[in-house]
């Protein structure tokens, strides 16, 4: 090796290792923002469980301090109230079943549309991405109506059916590059070995796209949780409440109790956060797949 590449080589690393040595943990204004962002997302939540560990007094006297003692009366009495299991149970019900009824319905859809084009299949996909921009709350009028003509109101399957409904354009937008980044040729090659095209659903579309239905499903499930306004809408009997209205409910009832309220509130979150703790590489994942292909 000649002395000119050998100088060139040693100059080329020694930048390197300037640079390195010259900020070796990134650049602390992305830190900084970073950090902002997630007290921000933090601190909101720590001050409700945090709360819910104090008294009504500790409270009034010092609302951003810690419970001192620590009172876990309020949380206990949230366990023994029979009202907070049924509304989880109700909740779970509604929740469980939007999942699967989406995630089950949005990947046949996009199945279809992602592998077999045919004439109107860009302008199905335009037509679900369109629903992006309906919220329910346009919808939450007649929508009211057509559930009280088919006798769907005041019952869960009236909860699921439209959170499925909506709950499908998200879906599909994000399994549709999944399932069309699965190559020809592996489909072409099953057929070879005489696999009919459900079989290669099942066998190959179903486990090549788990990082998407993971994703899908848990947004589907965290949505469904905390629905609150088609609830509002469509539950008249305090048997048949979610958390959502539950917790209001407690609210209105327990307005001078902040402590138990506070608890209540805590106890509801539980389920929303276990999910997104849990997968949150799940749906990064799922998000990045989609926006790749």
């Amino acid at each position: 090796m000649s002395s000119a590449a050998m100088n060139a080589k040693s100059s080329t690393a020694a930048m390197k290792m300037h640079k390195s040595s010259k900020n070796p943990w990134g650049n602390p204004i992305v830190y900084f923002f970073a950090l902002l962002l997630i007290a921000v997302c933090i601190v909101p939540v720590l001050y409700i469980i945090l709360g819910g560990f104090r008294t009504n007094s500790q409270i009034t006297n010092d609302p951003s301090g810690l419970p001192h003692p620590w009172v876990v009366g309020n949380y206990l009495q949230v366990l023994q109230s029979g009202a907070f299991w049924g509304e989880m149970g109700n909740s779970l019900i509604v929740a469980i079943c939007v999942m699967v009824g989406t995630v089950v319905l949005g990947l046949m859809v996009s199945f279809v549309i992602a592998r077999y084009p045919f004439r109107f299949s860009g302008a199905m996909y335009a037509l679900f991405a369109a629903g992006l921009m309906f919220p329910m709350t346009v919808a939450i009028t007649p929508l009211y109506l057509l559930l009280r003509n088919l006798g769907l109101v005041n019952s869960l399957l009236g909860l699921i059916l439209p959170e499925i409904a909506f709950a499908l354009p998200q879906t599909i937008i994000i399994l549709v590059p999944f399932l069309q980044a699965i190559p020809k040729e592996l489909e072409e090659a099953s057929a070879l070995d005489g696999c009919s095209r459900l079989g290669f659903f099942w066998r190959m579309v179903v486990p090549l796209s788990m990082p998407g239905v993971a994703t899908t499903g848990i947004l589907a499930f965290v949505n469904s949780w905390n629905n609150y306004m088609l609830p509002l809408y469509m539950i008249n009997s305090e048997a048949k409440y979610t958390v959502p209205l539950g917790v209001q409910m407690f609210s209105s009832q327990y307005a001078v109790d902040t402590a138990k309220v506070l608890a209540f509130t805590s106890m509801s979150m539980i389920p929303a956060l276990l999910c997104f703790s849990i997968f949150q590489k799940q749906i990064v994942g799922g998000l990045t797949g989609a926006v790749k292909g």
